[in-house]
This record gives C-alpha cells, sequence and structure tokens, in this order.
C-alpha cells in the first residue's frame, strides 16, 4: 500500500476507536437512546449536505426499503446496544468485542450465501469464542448480570453488521455505497425517534458530553465514512477490512489514556486471541496485502 492508504487505514481506525471513548463520556448523562438518535440525525445531516455538494442521487421513493433495512441492522439497531453497553461495560471490551463482527460475516455467509466455511474459519470462530470467555471472565471488570448482558448486547451488535452485508448483497448490490450510507442514516434518525424517552435535562449537556456528541455524529460516524469509502476505491475491501484489527488497539489506548480503564494482563490476552481468531476468520494472506 501507499504511505496515504496506510495513514488513511490507521486513521480510520483510531477514529473508529473513539467511537466507544465518545459512548462512554456522554451515554451516562443523556442515555443510550437519545445518543444514538443525536449520532445518527446530526451524522445525516452532515451527509445530506456532503451528497448535495457531491451531487449524487438518493432516490428515496425507490430506494426506500434498503434505507430502512440498513438503517435498521446497520445503524440504528447496533449503534443502539453499543450506546447501552456503554453504561456496564468499558470502552476497551466494546472496542475488543467489535472484532466479532467478520465471525458472524462468515456465519451468515455460509448460511445464506453459499460461501465454504474453511477450517480456518471454523478455528477462527472456535478461539474467538475462548478470547471472549478470557476477556470477560479474567478481566478487570467484575462479572455480573449486567455486564454479561452487555457482553452479548456488543456481540449482537456484530451481528446485526453481519446480516447488514447479506441484506447487501443480496437485495442491494446495485446501490451505490455513498448512497445506502445517506439514506440508511436518514432512515436510522426516523427508525428511533418514536422511542425516545423524555429530553434529558440542559444541563446534561455539559462541555464533554456535547463534544463526545459531536465527535461521535461528525467524526466517527461522517468523517469515517468519507475515509471508508475513499480506501475501498483506493485498495479495495479485503485490505479496508484490516482496519478491524487495528480498532480494539485505539479503543483501549484512548479508554486508558483519557478514561483510566484499567487493562490488565487478562485484557491484553483476551483482545489478542480475538484479534488472531478475526484474522483467522477473513483468512488474510498477509503476503498479498503487502503487494
Amino acid at each position: 500500500m501507499r504511505p496515504a492508504d496506510t495513514i488513511r487505514l490507521v486513521l480510520l481506525a483510531a477514529i473508529w476507536g473513539g467511537s466507544f471513548l465518545f459512548v462512554r463520556m456522554a451515554v451516562g448523562a443523556i442515555g443510550p437512546l437519545w445518543l444514538t438518535e443525536l449520532r445518527v440525525g446530526i451524522a445525516a445531516v452532515a451527509m445530506l449536505i456532503y451528497a448535495r455538494v457531491a451531487g449524487f442521487e438518493l432516490n428515496p421513493r425507490r430506494n426506500w426499503r434498503p434505507y430502512l433495512v440498513l438503517g435498521v441492522l446497520n445503524t440504528a439497531l447496533p449503534w443502539a446496544l453499543y450506546a447501552w453497553s456503554g453504561k456496564h461495560i468499558g470502552a476497551s471490551y466494546m472496542a475488543i468485542l467489535n472484532a466479532a463482527a467478520p465471525w458472524f460475516a462468515a456465519i451468515c455467509g455460509a448460511i445464506w450465501l453459499g460461501e465454504r466455511l474453511s477450517w480456518r474459519k471454523v478455528l477462527g470462530l472456535a478461539l474467538g469464542m475462548v478470547g471472549v470467555a478470557l476477556l470477560v471472565g479474567f478481566g478487570p471488570i467484575a462479572v455480573s448480570a449486567q455486564v454479561l448482558l452487555a457482553v452479548l448486547a456488543c456481540i449482537a451488535a456484530t451481528a446485526c453488521y453481519a446480516l447488514a452485508g447479506v441484506y447487501v448483497k443480496m437485495r442491494a448490490r446495485g446501490l451505490a455505497p455513498r448512497a445506502l450510507t445517506v439514506g440508511s442514516l436518514v432512515a436510522a434518525s426516523l427508525v428511533v425517534m418514536p422511542f425516545l424517552p423524555a429530553p434529558p435535562a440542559a444541563a446534561a449537556f455539559t462541555w464533554p458530553v456535547s463534544i463526545a456528541v459531536l465527535g461521535i455524529s461528525l467524526v466517527c460516524s461522517a468523517a469515517a465514512y468519507l475515509i471508508y469509502f475513499r480506501l475501498i476505491a483506493d485498495i479495495g475491501p479485503t485490505r479496508t477490512f484490516t482496519v478491524t484489527f487495528l480498532i480494539p488497539v485505539f479503543g483501549t489506548l484512548w479508554g486508558a489514556l483519557f478514561l483510566h480503564e484499567a487493562v490488565g494482563a487478562s485484557t491484553l490476552a483476551g483482545g489478542a486471541v480475538i484479534v488472531i481468531a478475526t484474522a483467522l476468520v477473513l483468512e488474510i494472506d498477509m503476503r498479498r496485502l503487502r503487494s
């Protein structure tokens, strides 16, 4: 890869790793549903402006169905699950568990797309379960029912991403990725709206909370998508997906630096096992990536 592409890849991992930090900073003050709504709503407005400037069409009357499905599966539901999890587990836990997305992509691909479930993928899935057990069972956070539910919620969020990927391949392959992004963000904001509780008090929006809300919506959602699509165009989807390996590194780093989260040996060991499992599931050929 060119140096510029490597910089973009690392930058994208740093930004997406920061989303878990912002969740932890804001969710306690405004709640998971309001955090999700503000995240998707502000990002949707920003991306609508981008669509207007870039001049690409959304055609909502014709494409409303894929926008709605992806708005739920790829945005509203997983982001709400991560926001709720942020009340009970740290940014490092969420970032590491996010690496489970390729596991479910492999399972869903085998079930609905007829993709081969090779021995490397099966080994990666089994190893991933070991990594989650290490992370949760021996980590610095005391195990409780809420912690276990939060971990399951993060894993369920990655399953949502996998199901969304299957839907794109089966039903929305002909739509431009940028249009799907904008349309799904708008749809997600509309889907979450009816479930919102009473608005949080104005006093809840302290400077740290406001910065976290703007950061997760404008930087971790809108701007990150622009970097992501540029990487897809320049280096292809396989190389771009290696960002999955870097997100736990930055998520753990930001949590330790800014939230003083404890990072024990079990966290590092569990995270390493999960990343290795993800590499096996993705069947990444490092020799091809370097060429």
